[in-house]
């Protein structure tokens, strides 16, 4: 049976995610377009932030692409995109000091980022081969490759889970210290809160779909063995 009841849930969070991904960059767009009172581009933002958190070792880089920003672990490193890196407007300086905000985090050891890291190599491997695995036990009604589908959908599932703590806590961060160290005024907050947290429902929509279609495997595996 291709149609399954949970597909009523699943189908609307997958909306729910194609709305949030809309939402993110309207949201971006439309803060793109208000300065900040600081006069403060992305990368000014970012280098502050750093500097004043004894990061001045971590260096800034410019990436092509829009909401390209990340924090690359691995070399250390912020990249920001170059509306973000080079723009001086809300939505520029509030997604670079999310992007510090991981790069507190790193430097400061937090747990829930030190998880994601080492899940990570695991979760690379199980969710490449979760779907063969899945697809192969339907084909076949091989419960034991559908169990071993499961369990590897449920890693990736698990890391989807472990970034949103990361996502918003790098967030939380951000803000703070943003109004903290002057470089947003109170009245401003209110749309870096705008930019943030429409960046953070996306993370929500996508592990809400994954944990749903985990519920879904999970009710396929039980009943295939009731069979």
């Amino acid at each position: 049976m291709w149609f399954h009841p949970m597909d009523l849930l699943i189908i609307p969070a997958f909306f729910l995610a194609l709305w949030a991904q809309f939402r993110v960059k309207g949201t971006f767009n439309r803060w793109s377009e208000v300065r900040t009172m600081s006069g403060m581009t992305g990368y000014d933002a970012a280098r502050r932030m750093l500097d004043r958190n004894g990061l001045q070792d971590v260096p800034i880089e410019p990436v092509p692409g829009v909401l390209s920003d990340h924090y690359d672990p691995i070399h250390r490193v912020v990249r920001l995109s170059e509306p973000v890196y080079y723009e001086n407007s809300i939505s520029a300086v509030s997604v670079a000091c999310h992007e510090v905000g991981h790069a507190i985090q790193h430097a400061q050891s937090y747990s829930m980022l030190v998880l994601r890291h080492r899940m990570f190599p695991v979760v690379r491997f199980a969710s490449g081969a979760a779907p063969f695995l899945l697809i192969a036990g339907f084909i076949f009604q091989a419960a034991n490759l559908i169990l071993a589908g499961v369990i590897f959908f449920a890693a990736a599932v698990a890391f989807q889970l472990v970034t949103l703590p990361v996502e918003f806590n790098a967030s939380s961060r951000a803000r703070n210290l943003m109004i903290a160290e002057g470089f947003i005024t109170n009245d401003e907050e209110r749309g870096v809160a705008k930019v943030l947290n429409a960046a953070a429902l996306t993370y929500v929509a996508a592990a809400l779909i994954s944990l749903l279609e985990l519920i879904k495997y999970i009710m396929i595996f039980t009943s295939s063995r009731d069979e």
